[in-house]
């Protein structure tokens, strides 16, 4: 427990930061006078630039052998990136702020993650027993700051997130660093590996079909609920419904997740995001958003616990962190710039139910997809199971 307590604190404490950005970022937006499709196209940027980072610090970290050190420093930058970003500023200077912002904080969740997954190994517990952790961060908050933002007002979104931040810099100099059973030095072209891993790519591309989806409904869940008449205390109550299912997926792992192979559990996952969109698509009142969002442990929390395994057990050992984060920014980068910026031409052109009847069949379509990867890649008849 004591050589865990600080990790599940800073994940803890970074996902509550992250609750404020994710689930109000776009109200703020919206506030602020800016149209959809303006929106939609600076919640495109965040990802954008997280795609193109993220695997730089993962690099990094399996060069230099250190977790530690890259996370205070994306903390830090994030920080002091905020204190710009939270401005009154045009738009073209706002483009600039969201990317620069999204550079450093996006990467923290997916190397605090990376840093659990190599912890859970080494003790040999569950990734969701540590995970679960960023899980209730993230769901906690989503109820307090509805109540908050209802109150005070959207306007003061950097408030909460600042001090979130400040707390996870705090653990993240308590954090104990990467342990790695290699002191292999790598470099640059030696990440060559992971574009010639077939399995590695093939699944990264596959799964962006319901990634997709996924990073649209982060990105647009506010405007929806909104759109459909509910206030800002919905939203909140939508998120942390949501989470603690994720939470309670996280924390069962150990009895259902070792029972079929990964791909198994991320097709069910697949399905399930199909029919959750469906439904949205389809309902008129906000109430009933929320005994649906149950469904998030199911679609989400399945999703990734299942894929981080996965993608750890397909890249070699010294390029595990490079692997990770780029996984990481694929998911929640490149999905997230595609997701935003399709999703807010869609929701200015036709509309947000439309939307979501459409990533209804993206999802449906990967899921689809992945079962035949599975069946071709990882078939009992190729001794490949992992």
């Amino acid at each position: 427990m004591k050589s865990t307590i600080n990790l599940k604190a800073l994940l803890f404490f970074y996902f509550s930061a992250m609750t404020i950005i994710t689930s109000y970022l776009p109200i703020y937006f919206q506030e602020s006078g800016l149209t959809g499709r303006q929106i939609g196209f600076l919640l495109a940027v965040g990802p954008f630039a997280a795609m193109i980072f993220q695997p730089f610090w993962g690099f990094l970290i399996d060069k230099y052998k250190t977790a530690k050190k890259i996370l205070i420093l994306c903390i830090i930058g994030a920080i002091c990136a905020s204190l710009f970003l939270f401005q009154s500023l045009p738009y073209y200077l706002l483009i600039f702020a969201v990317f620069i912002f999204y550079t450093f904080l996006a990467p923290v969740g997916g190397v605090s993650d990376s840093l659990a997954q190599k912890t859970a190994n080494r003790l040999s517990i569950t990734f969701g027993s540590i995970r679960l952790w960023g899980s209730l961060g993230f769901a906690i908050m989503s109820l307090l700051s509805g109540f908050l933002f209802a109150r005070i007002g959207v306007e003061y979104i950097y408030l909460p997130f600042i001090l979130f931040c400040l707390v996870t810099l705090i653990f993240a100099f308590r954090v104990n660093d990467t342990e790695t059973s290699t002191k292999k030095s790598i470099h640059l072209k030696e990440t060559i590996k992971l574009i010639k891993n077939k399995h590695y790519i093939f699944f990264l591309f596959i799964m962006l079909f319901i990634t997709i989806t996924h990073r649209t409904n982060d990105h647009f869940l506010g405007i929806y609920i909104v759109d459909k008449g509910g206030t800002e205390s919905f939203i909140g109550w939508a998120w942390f419904i949501g989470v603690i299912s994720e939470t309670f997926i996280f924390a069962t792992a150990s009895y259902w997740f070792r029972k079929y192979h990964p791909l198994t559990f991320i097709i069910f996952s697949g399905v399930f995001f199909a029919i959750r969109w469906f439904i949205m698509g389809m309902i008129q009142n906000p109430i009933l958003v929320l005994p649906l969002q149950v469904m998030h442990g199911l679609t989400f929390g399945v999703f990734y616990l299942c894929a981080f395994h996965f993608i750890t057990k397909l890249v070699p050992k010294e390029l595990q962190s490079t692997g990770h984060l780029l996984f990481y920014s694929i998911f929640f980068g490149f999905s997230g710039m595609i997701g935003a910026s399709i999703g807010g031409l869609i929701i200015d052109n036709i509309s947000v139910t439309y939307l979501y009847l459409l990533i209804s069949i993206v999802s449906f379509t990967g899921a689809v997809f992945m079962a035949v990867y599975k069946q071709v890649f990882f078939h009992p008849r190729n001794h490949q199971l992992l």
